[in-house]
């Protein structure tokens, strides 16, 4: 997963880019008004967008995570300060040098700083007077650490622990459409499915025998909860809040929809989380009561992405 990360390929490279020019083309957003209100005569409140000042931004192993987060930054009037991971060194410091090469003297060449040591973290984080907000990206314990360490407000979410919820009144073709995706297109990703809850009553059917045929087609380890692992006598899962970011997930059986929305809001990140149903009472049930940053219905949980919500990019969730 570290290595599929940090992979650079041409066809990541023209999405990249693609990204970066939707950012470029959209409307500015900087002294944009969002209200405006007559308070009293000739007394009037004024909302607008305005830059928050100086990030610092630590990031994982993926480069490209620099760029979305440069092009963000530059896009919103930003300062930024960049630490990505030492295993993408060489990476973040040649695109950091593309980055810093084309942007105007009238903007400012040092808009954009990359920190090369991890040494230089903790003098950073004192510096509350000078850096406005910090953004983790990284694994839990990276932004318990963020937090313990600075003044400065931290922005972070870690883990990625992303539900698929298959109802009784699913269709299961679309269900196993929706489950290969999730799991199987990019399982590195924060946004992959790595529980997938199935109504109790589709155990054994051969919808389902069906959809766990092609996963483990695909090559994708299952392990199961108390109920999965004695019914389809598959590997007992050690936690429920585990991220695999392999191709490995959980699988549980639940009593019906109410039971996945405890499940997930018990063991779950608050990422993204999908119920695949024909029930539209159930469907709403789910979207309402799922304390997730993005809550789907019928839909992979690959979509969970700045670009493809039309956002450009995105940082955190």
């Amino acid at each position: 997963s570290l290595v599929a990360r940090m992979t650079l390929k041409a066809g990541k490279i023209t999405s990249l880019a693609e990204s970066i020019r939707a950012i470029a083309d959209m409307e500015d957003p900087i002294s944009h008004t969002l209200k405006k209100t007559e308070v009293a005569k000739d007394l009037v409140f004024e909302k607008m967008y305005c830059p928050l000042g100086v990030l610092l931004i630590i990031f994982e192993s993926r480069p490209d995570a620099l760029v979305q987060i440069a092009a963000l930054a530059i896009r919103s009037g930003n300062g930024l300060l960049l630490k990505g991971g030492k295993e993408a060194m060489r990476s973040n410091t040649i695109l950091h040098k593309v980055i810093t090469s084309v942007i105007p003297d009238v903007v400012g060449k040092k808009l954009i700083g990359l920190v090369k040591s991890k040494d230089e973290i903790a003098d950073l984080l004192k510096l509350d007077d000078v850096i406005d907000l910090v953004i983790p990206r990284g694994s839990n314990r990276l932004v318990s650490q963020i937090k313990a360490q600075t003044k400065i407000p931290v922005l972070g979410h870690a883990d990625g622990i992303c539900h698929v919820y298959i109802d009784k009144s699913a269709d299961m073709d679309m269900a196993k459409r929706i489950v290969l995706d999730a799991k199987v297109d990019y399982p590195a990703a924060c946004n992959a499915m790595e529980t997938l809850l199935v109504h109790k009553d589709l155990n054994k059917t051969e919808g389902l025998d069906d959809l766990l045929m092609e996963l483990a087609k695909e090559g994708v380890v299952i392990y199961g909860g108390p109920v999965a692992h004695d019914t389809l006598k598959v590997p007992k899962v050690d936690s429920f809040h585990h991220e695999y970011s392999s191709m490995a997930c959980t699988l549980e059986f639940v009593d019906d929809v109410q039971s996945a929305i405890d499940h997930i809001n018990r063991y779950g990140s608050a990422h993204t989380d999908c119920i695949i149903t024909t029930d539209t009472k159930s469907a709403d049930t789910f979207l309402q009561q799922v304390d997730s940053a993005a809550v789907f219905h019928n839909a992979s949980t690959r979509f969970c992405d700045g670009t493809r919500f039309g956002l450009g990019a995105e940082v955190g969730i």
